[in-house]
Parts: structure tokens; sequence; C-alpha cells
């Protein structure tokens, strides 16, 4: 077995020194920060016709010619964007996906990663660290849920965001999972419904409901409506830690179990037991967790999760204590062709 000693020393072979590869992660936020504001001035949209210079750029966004130059610049470095000779740029397929009107579009996500309420959360990391608490209380003196609540504009950005990535990573989900079977879904917490509505239509015989926060379904009801899709969905609102709809025999959760702590998902996790069909099954999407020293982005959202919700990115075993603990056998993690995977429980009682 390597030691850790011979691991440090094989860090850095066939690339930059350590010292560099550490200045380059020091610096890594400059290059979020700039992908943000390229996304907030619409830079790749204006792209989108062909190639432009700098000066045409700046007078378009009413941005400084040479700071906007100095952000392409490097970004160009990145591989977003291309700069060509006399300070004009293009896009690349990297840049593509800031443009808001292209369906893989991760447009809204980059807006959200720039927001000033998530920067001063990430400045409180050592605050999370030392604590164990959010950062989202201390700044804001609210958990994440009640901010967007009270300030529309930021559920806004937080909402269109969540809508960015279901639109990359759904219809892989809903490609590797058999919803057929079911006759009734429950979406909890499923935002606007994108996420719902690939499954209704590949599903169309399917009966579901989507349950959700009130500030959320008048922008729920919009999106199925113009999906086609209003009359094949109810639409519910409350809290989960409470109650969710009865009678189904489906319940699909994704990105909502890793908001919380353990406590609360049991709690929600029984109260989806409660009210099943009992031979149900309950659908659970997140990301796992990989095993040590293995990289993947559920050990960066991990990070997101502490500072912002509370919650974490968890193991398999760690989803299988969940369940466990909750009334659940875990049945199976199935992958999808996304970072995310699906962890099919069902009631202990119905084996």
């Amino acid at each position: 077995m390597q030691t850790s000693d011979n691991n440090a020393k094989t860090v850095g072979a066939g690339g930059p020194p350590p010292a560099v590869t550490l200045m380059q992660m020091f610096l890594a936020p400059l290059l979020q920060r700039s992908i943000c504001v390229v996304a907030r001035l619409k830079i790749a949209d204006l792209l989108a016709s062909g190639s432009k210079p700098v000066s045409a750029l700046a007078k378009q966004t009413q941005t400084n010619e040479d700071a906007l130059y100095r952000v392409l610049r490097l970004l160009a470095t990145a591989g977003i964007f291309v700069e060509k000779e006399n300070h004009e740029f293009s896009l690349t397929p990297l840049a593509s996906l800031l443009r808001s009107d292209v369906p893989d579009s991760l447009y809204h996500y980059a807006i959200m990663m720039g927001e000033d309420w998530l920067w001063e959360d990430w400045g409180q990391l050592m605050y999370c660290v030392k604590t164990g608490s959010t950062a989202q209380e201390k700044v804001h003196g609210m958990d994440s849920f009640q901010f967007f609540a009270k300030n529309k504009e930021a559920g806004i950005v937080f909402n269109n965001a969540m809508t960015n990535l279901s639109q990359s990573d759904v219809p892989s989900i809903v490609a590797s999972y058999d919803f057929s079977a079911f006759h009734k879904l429950v979406d909890i917490a499923g935002g606007h419904g994108l996420a719902l509505a690939k499954v209704l239509k590949a599903n169309p015989k399917l009966h579901a409901v989507l349950y959700e926060l009130p500030y959320v379904i008048e922008g729920a009801k919009e999106f199925l409506k113009k999906e086609g899709l209003i009359n094949q969905v109810e639409l519910v609102s409350g809290d989960f830690f409470e109650s969710v709809p009865s009678g189904a025999d489906a319940y699909m959760m994704k990105h909502i179990i890793h908001d919380w702590n353990d406590e609360r998902c049991i709690q929600l996790l029984r109260n989806i037991g409660s009210a099943m069909d009992k031979k149900g099954k309950v659908l659970i999407i997140e990301m796992v967790v990989p095993g040590i020293n293995i990289p993947g982005p559920a050990k960066m959202l991990d990070l997101q999760m502490l500072v912002m919700e509370g919650g974490k990115e968890r193991t398999k075993e760690e989803f299988e204590t969940l369940l466990n603990s909750a009334g659940f056998n875990l049945n199976r993690i199935i992958p999808t062709g996304s970072p995310f995977s699906i962890i099919e429980g069902q009631l202990i009682s119905a084996k």
C-alpha cells in the first residue's frame, strides 16, 4: 500500500509544481465570480450570432471596455470564450451554456452562484466548521426557505437555478427508471414541476400531485399550463414536515433530502410512510458521495449544504441508515447518466 508520504511526492507529477497548482486553487473563486458577471451581462447571448469586439460588447452592456476585456481575457484562458485579434471574442461550447435561450442552459445557475447573499454565506465557512451551524442563519437570521419566501427576487433566482439543473439532469433520470408501474405520483417540493413534467410526458396515464410551498405554486401553475399538463397535475401547498398528500403509490423527491439533517429527513420520510400506499415506493433522487479520495461533485455540493442549508450529501451507507430509521428498506440505487442516482425505498412492513 502506498503511504501518505509517497502520495505527497506524486502531487504535481507530470503537471505544474504543487505551489502553482495550489495558487490556481486559491484564485479559483475569482474565475467563478467572473463567470457569474458575464452571465448577468448576457455576454453569451450577445455573441450567439457571431464574434464581436469587446468595444461593441461594452457598449451593449453599458460597462467599462477595459474592465470587461480583462474579465473576458481571463475566461478565455479557461476555455470560456475564445479571444481573437483586436480584442474580439467568440463563443465556445462552455460559453454557449451561459446563453439564456438554449435547452441545456446554465445561465440561471450562474446567476445564482454570483448572488451576494450566497457569497456572504460562504464568507462564514470558518464559523460553520467551528460550530457545525449554517452561515445562512448567522448572516440572514433565518433559514434559506424563509429567506426566499421573504425575498421574492432571491426566491425567483433560486427556483430558476434549480430548473436549470433539472433541464440537464432530468432526461437521463426519466430514462433510467420505469415510472409506468405507478398509478399516482406525488412530487414533493418539485419546484415549478420540470422534473414532473418530463415524467408525465413519458407516462401520460400517470396521475400526479405537485406538493410545494405556497409562494412556489403560482410559478408551477404557469409552467404546467405552458407544458399542457395542468389538467394532469393536482397542485397542493403545505409543509412536508407536517404532512404530505396521501394515497399515492410513489413519492418522488429530487434534490430535497440533502437540504436537511438526519432528524428532519427521518420525520419527512415517516410522513411519507404514513401517507403512502403500503406497497408503494419512495424515490430519492440525489448524488451519492463516492469513496475516500475519489473526487465527485457530491463532495463539493456537500459544503454548499453545510453553509446554506444545514443538510448534507450522503454515502450509500448513510442513505440506508436514514431509510431504515424511518421504517423503509433500501431496495436499490440506480445510477443515471447524470451526477444523480435514484435511491429506491419501500416500507419494511410491505416486505
